[in-house]
Formats: structure tokens, sequence, C-alpha cells
């Protein structure tokens, strides 16, 4: 398999997984803020926080934000500015180029899927429905990822492509839980000290919402605690957007790709991955709150980050270096 291959389809999935959890994010806080709360403009800039992309936001809109219009602006960064590199704009166009590049890898069904879904989000109608009905507008966003992800589950064959493409989903949920739970609990307690103090229950059953786990958290935790929460969002191994069940399904397929068997690594990524899944897999929801929330993140994004650069280094380096080295 060409590692120009790998990549598109690795990075394919990791744009579709983030198009989806940027509008998950931005439903979720479109609702918070009809829900009655005082300071409903508190719910947006958090979700430009998570990107990380604050600096360039307020560059373009920053006016907007001391205005009512502030939640309007920052729908109009996270979903339709192309400038923007991981508005849902942005994260479609650069899925389906990687998709077209690997054509032959992909089902018509999926190709016809993502080419339609990237057509409608570039048209005028987008906006208007957008601006029309919101909600509506991202849960049909949250739709088509889903149907791109089942067509995908239905017709690709399990193997090395389909290792890539779980591989890149993996590693970009990991990432995206992190970082909406770092800023909402972050600004909900920013001290170790306060936790366990009363917190609004709506704020925590929207962090839930936005990782879609109220449910599921429910019928395993019941009453939503700060802590629970966050042992259900990083530690637990059933449900599908934690940290480490994300991390053992992408070491999982690094040991597919390598035929590596579990328990050791023949590669940097392996490596890397391996060590960071047992760092969680030997750690308690109270270790972490104990060395503070934010500084645990802060260490679990890092290694997050060490995670892809072993990827690229062990899969994509070597095709990307032979490539600059012809064109010199």
């Amino acid at each position: 398999m060409l590692s120009r291959v790998a990549d598109s389809i690795y990075w394919m999935a990791r744009y579709i997984e983030r198009a989806e959890n940027v509008a998950r994010y931005v439903d979720v806080a479109l609702q918070s803020s009809l829900d009655g709360q005082k300071n409903p403009g508190s719910q947006w800039m958090p979700l430009v926080a998570a990107a990380g992309d604050r600096g360039m936001f307020l560059e373009k809109y920053g006016e907007a934000m001391a205005s009512r219009e502030g939640g309007d602006a920052v729908m109009r960064f996270l979903a339709f500015d192309q400038e923007y590199p991981n508005s849902i704009v942005s994260c479609v166009t650069k899925a389906r180029e990687n998709a077209r590049q690997v054509r032959g890898s992909l089902a018509l069904e999926a190709w016809e899927h993502l080419n339609k879904f990237y057509h409608f989000l570039i048209s005028a109608e987008a906006r208007r429905r957008a601006v029309e009905s919101p909600h509506d507008f991202f849960s049909e966003i949250r739709t088509a990822s889903y149907l791109f992800e089942g067509i995908v589950e239905s017709t690709m064959s399990r193997g090395e492509e389909w290792n890539f493409m779980k591989l890149g989903r993996a590693l970009e949920r990991a990432d995206q839980t992190s970082r909406i739970l770092d800023v909402k609990y972050f600004i909900l307690l920013p001290t170790p000290s306060d936790v366990g103090s009363v917190v609004d229950d709506l704020l925590w059953a929207a962090l839930l919402h936005s990782v879609s786990g109220y449910e599921m958290f429910r019928r395993r935790h019941g009453r939503i605690l700060p802590e629970k929460v966050v042992d259900f969002l990083v530690l637990d191994r059933e449900f599908p957007r934690a940290v480490l069940f994300c991390l053992e399904r992408a070491e999982e397929c690094l040991l597919n790709l390598s035929g590596t068997p579990m328990g050791s690594f023949r590669n940097n990524a392996e490596k890397q991955v391996s060590r960071l899944r047992a760092n969680l897999a030997y750690t308690n929801v109270e270790e972490v709150i104990s060395q503070g929330l934010h500084e645990f993140l802060d260490n679990l994004q890092n290694g997050l980050n060490q995670v892809g650069e072993g990827i690229f280094e062990t899969f994509f380096a070597l095709e990307t270096q032979s490539q600059f080295q012809f064109q010199q």
C-alpha cells in the first residue's frame, strides 16, 4: 500500500470526524443558549477556545462578540469560514480532496455521499438553512457524517485501508473529547479545590450532550457529578468517544497494520500509542483530579500529538521525503 494512499485515507477520516464534532459542539451550545441561562454568551467562546483558534476568531469577529450577534459570529466562523482551516466546510472540503485521491479504495456510494455532502455545504441553501433553522442544519451535518461512516463500515474490506480509516477516526475522537472536556471543565471548576462544589446540572449535561454521551452516562452513573463525568469521558473502556476507548482502538489498528503482537512494539507510532494507552489504563479519576485536570489533559494532548508524529514518521514521511528529493 502506497504511503500517500494511507495518508489520504487517514486524514479523510480525521477531517470527517472533526467536522462532525464541530457540528455537535455548536448545536449543543445553541441549545444551551436557549435554556434560559443567566449568561448565554458564555457557551460560545469555549467552542473557539476548544479548537485552539481564539486569536484568529477575535481578529476576524472581535467586534461581533461584544454585541448580541456573538453566537451568530461563532457559528459563521466554525461552520462556513473557508479561511479557517477547522471550520466544517474546510474540513469536509479537505476530506473530499483526500477521498478524490484514493477513489479506488472507496466504494462508489461512499464517494457519492461525500461529494454530495460537500456540494451542499458550499451552497447558498446551506447558509439559508443554518440561519432559519440552525438546530436542524447542524443535526443534518451530524447525520451526513454518521451516514458516511455507516457506508464505509458496510462496504470497505477489512484490510490496510480499513485500519488507517479507523486509526484516524479514533485519534481524532480522542483529541476532540479531551479538548472539549478541558475547556468546559476548566471554566466550570478552575481549581482542584472547587471539585465537589454545587454546579449547574444543565452545564454538565450540555458537556455530555456535546459528545453524545448523556444517556450512556446516566445509565452508568446516574447522578451527574464532575468527577464521574471526567471518569466517563477519559477512562471508560466501553463508551466509544472516551479517550481510553479510542486509544485502545488506535493501538489495535497499528498492531494490525504491522502484525506486532500485543504488548510489544516495532516502531515509534506503536511505542507512543501503547505508552499513552497504558498510562490511562493504570490511572484512576482520583489521581487525575489530584494533579489538576487541566494539567492532565494538557499532557494528554501532548501525548496525542506525539502519537500523530509517530504515525507520520512511520507510515507517511518516507514517501514525502522521496518526493521532496525528487523535486530537488
